[in-house]
């Protein structure tokens, strides 16, 4: 089936956060830890949701700069600590009403596996674990960190005739 189709069903965005929206992390001083994270990935993400799309972050990471930096983005469900996703998952999908078909999920290593074959769509950049791609719908041409969420919401939004610049800017007027 093509895979453009099932975008047409999607309710929900959520993602992973190390080696989706950043490449990973060095440490600095103390063993603080440093992501780096693109704009554009960001700015889509919040597109998203203003065009009425449900966003939620699951991640093996606990650290508050990951948490404040979604929550300026507008993200309300983040589940931080969590390498076994399928829990916060399905607390998600059942406090919006969400079947997992309706779900696009992206991650790009092993933690990911079982909710990448819960029956989301399955998306991973270009640089995911071989296991990962191999059970993909999607694999982005884009890195983690460089573009590869910015890439599926695009997809998706397009695919749905919700992606517009002159919408986004009349949007981003009245916010």
């Amino acid at each position: 089936m093509n895979y453009r189709r099932r975008l047409k069903d999607i309710k929900a965005l959520v993602f992973d956060v190390d080696g989706v929206f950043s490449a990973g992390f060095w440490a600095g001083e103390g063993g603080k830890l440093y992501r780096f994270m693109i704009a554009k990935d960001g700015l889509a993400l919040r597109y998203a949701q203003l065009r009425g799309f449900i966003v939620a972050i699951i991640t093996g990471g606990i650290d508050v700069e990951v948490k404040q930096r979604f929550e300026r983005l507008g993200v309300e469900d983040i589940y931080m600590g969590n390498w076994h996703k399928m829990e916060p998952f399905k607390e998600f999908c059942e406090k919006y009403n969400l079947k997992p078909e309706e779900v696009l999920y992206m991650g790009d290593d092993l933690p990911d596996y079982e909710l990448m074959t819960s029956g989301v769509f399955a998306a991973c950049p270009a640089d995911a674990a071989q296991e990962i791609q191999e059970i993909a719908d999607y694999v982005s041409e884009k890195k983690g960190g460089e573009g590869a969420v910015r890439d599926i919401i695009e997809q998706v939004m397009k695919v749905q005739q919700k992606w517009s610049v002159q919408d986004f800017f009349l949007k981003n007027k009245q916010k």
